[in-house]
This record gives structure tokens, sequence and C-alpha cells, in this order.
């Protein structure tokens, strides 16, 4: 099992960028990191260290109370980062910065598909996309142009499904259902059209593609 790491490295795992995970610290915290199986060098220049699966579950989860190292400053309070509109949030800014938030995550997805697919494709998902879907066919959605649901505002809506590789989308009429799949078709996703039984709402279901 995977030892926890120090509060330092908490700091450096915590502080790796939402999409990419890539890391920024010491050589030491960063070696120490790889050697726990938390991140791993590229091997392509320039040499950044990214997170493993394993250092996404370990950012992700709620941070444990541990005391403090000896002369080692607390901890900051984490001050929350990029995250994808799934649909149906409390607020939803926008404008020019929200686009530039949006354009910057979606490049570096890239990038992370680039760097992590076994070809280098950037036209199909990596296995980050697999391990956070809803978050993934957000950014989709919202990189290629779609709206998301707001407090006043239809728009879509990115939901978890008990399938597994597969998210649920919704939005508000035929003609934004259509535009949203053809949105994740472009971006590496297979989706086909459902309706559920008991409200007849249709419905989007979408898996990463995998070839």
């Amino acid at each position: 099992m995977t030892r926890p790491p120090t509060a330092a490295q908490r700091r450096v795992v915590d502080a790796a960028d939402p999409v990419t995970g890539r890391l920024r610290g010491t050589e030491a915290q960063l070696a120490a990191l790889v050697k726990r199986g938390l991140a791993f060098r590229h091997p392509r220049p320039p040499h950044d260290h990214f997170l493993t699966p394993a250092g996404h579950r370990i950012r992700e989860a709620p941070e444990p109370p541990t005391a403090p190292e000896p002369g080692a400053a607390a901890a900051p309070e984490p001050t929350g980062g990029f995250a994808a509109r799934v649909g149906g949030e409390g607020s939803a800014g926008g404008g020019p910065t929200r686009a530039r938030e949006v354009h910057s995550a979606w490049q570096g997805l890239l990038e992370l598909r680039r760097m992590t697919n076994p070809d280098g494709a950037t036209d199909r998902p990596c296995g980050w996309e697999r391990a956070h879907l809803v978050r993934a066919a957000a950014l989709a959605l919202e990189a290629g142009g779609q709206s998301p649901e707001g407090p006043d505002t239809p728009g879509y809506r990115v939901r978890a499904t008990p399938q597994p590789e597969a998210v649920a989308v919704y939005a508000p009429e035929a003609e934004r259902l259509r535009a949203c799949a053809a949105t994740l078709e472009r971006a590496g996703w297979q989706t086909g059209e459902y309706t559920e039984p008991r409200t007849r709402t249709r419905y989007l279901l979408a898996s990463p593609r995998r070839a």
C-alpha cells in the first residue's frame, strides 16, 4: 500500500494543476512523490512531473488532520481552482475570464492526452478522463461552446450513471441535445440518444472513445 505523503508533500500534491496534474516543487519533493507512486517524470523535455492516478486520488481525498512538521508553516487553506461546470450550479459567472479559464483547461487536457495516451493521440480521451467522467464530459461541452444550466438559464446537465465509463447528458430541447452530441463526438466521445422510460425525457449516454 502506498504510504501517505508527508504534510509538505501533500501541499505539493494539492497545488498540482487540477486538469493536467502538473507538479511544482523541489527536486527532493518530486523524487519522493515518484518513489511513493504518486507522481511520474515525463520522459520528454522539459521532463516535468505529473500526478499519477493514485496522486489524483490523494489530491481529491479530504486531508486527514496531522501534526505539523517541525519548523514547518501551517498548510494554506485550499484556494479552489478551475472546475468544469456540470450544469445546475447555484451560480455561474461568465465573460472573458471564464472563457480564458475554459480554454486553458482544455488545452491542458489535450496536452495530458498527448503525454499519457500510448500513441500520443489528442483526439481520444485519456485515463484521467475515464477516472473523472462527469468533469471530463462537462469540460468538453463547455470548451466546445455549449452552455451549462444556470439558476435562470437553460443549458446542459452532466450526471453520473450506474454504467461503467458512461455519463448522462441532458439538454432542454432536442436541438441542443444534438448539439451536445456533436460537441462530445468532436472531443473524442461516443454518444447515443435514449429516452427515460418513466419521464420520457430524452438524454445522451456518452462514453470516452477508446479507438
